[in-house]
């Protein structure tokens, strides 16, 4: 009995939305479900993204430092973060970024928006990051690229 109770504590302690198991699956299944939309692309890494503005302005490379406006949220519609309302950008170094945005970020240009799904392996995977994004979950980037420097 009690090292099923030890089980359940532990089972309750789950970091970020869902088990490892849980995020798995519905990451599979939202990732399969988005690339039949007619508007996505999926590059051969898997990374997922959609062009909402393609921009005018200068594109970053792996130097760059980058200025963004975004909305980070899980597949089931959780908002991780969204400097959209307030009234700070997010500023960044390529070298900093997850590797879904190293690889998405070079293809915009200064004032473009993109919606970037970037599965668990480009992103923080098997280990997720802090308390709100939980092992091998996807992440989507609604992304306004506002400055290259």
């Amino acid at each position: 009995m009690g090292r099923q109770k030890n089980n359940n504590k532990k089972a309750g302690k789950k970091r970020g939305r869902g088990g490892a198991g849980q995020n798995r699956a519905e990451t599979e299944a939202f990732l399969k479900k988005n690339k039949g939309k007619p508007d996505v692309i999926e590059t051969p890494s898997g990374l997922q993204y959609t062009v909402k503005d393609p921009g005018t302005g200068k594109s970053p490379d792996e130097w760059s430092t980058v200025e963004v406006n975004q909305r980070i949220l899980l597949v089931d519609g959780t908002v991780i973060k969204d400097t959209y309302h307030g009234t700070e950008t997010d500023r960044f170094t390529m070298a900093e970024a997850i590797d879904g945005l190293k690889e998405g970020l070079p293809m915009m240009k200064e004032g473009g928006k993109f919606r970037f799904v970037v599965p668990p392996d480009l992103a923080w995977g098997k280990r997720g990051a802090g308390d709100k994004i939980g092992p091998y979950a996807a992440l989507i980037f609604d992304i306004r690229l506002e400055k290259v420097i």
